[in-house]
């Protein structure tokens, strides 16, 4: 089997896609808006790829594991952004529904992952 790249796992794909749809909604908003909500969703959005390519460089299951758990933190905190957008009317309900069931994607996927290198873990570090 060959050497597995980061770029072929579809939630590190996905999330990248997802934060950067929502970049491209936060430059439109008002200053006031980019500079409370939109610097804060952004972040948490970055941080879902972000914390997946990091445990994914990281040499055993467990520390891999525990970016994971990062990452979906992350997910809980853009959730969070997301809603705030639509009360505050940042967004559109149809964005709102766009984004969010998007980012469910993204964590269903990221449980799979996570389940997945839990399989690979015997007790030897995680081949890559």
């Amino acid at each position: 089997m060959g050497k597995f790249v980061l770029e072929e796992l579809d939630v590190y794909n996905l999330s990248n896609e997802l934060a950067d749809e929502i970049w491209d909604i936060v430059v439109n908003w008002s200053y006031l808006a980019q500079d409370t909500v939109g610097k804060q969703i952004i972040r948490s959005s970055d941080s879902i790829a972000a914390n997946i390519a990091e445990g994914y460089g990281r040499y055993f299951y467990k520390e891999n594991r525990q970016f994971c758990f990062y990452s979906r933190g992350s997910i809980l905190e853009t959730k969070t952004w997301i809603k705030k957008a639509k009360k505050r009317k940042l967004i559109t309900e149809e964005q709102y529904d766009q984004l969010l069931s998007k980012l469910e994607a993204v964590h269903i996927k990221l449980n799979a992952y996570m389940k997945f290198i839990g399989k690979k873990h015997v007790t030897e570090p995680q081949s890559q």
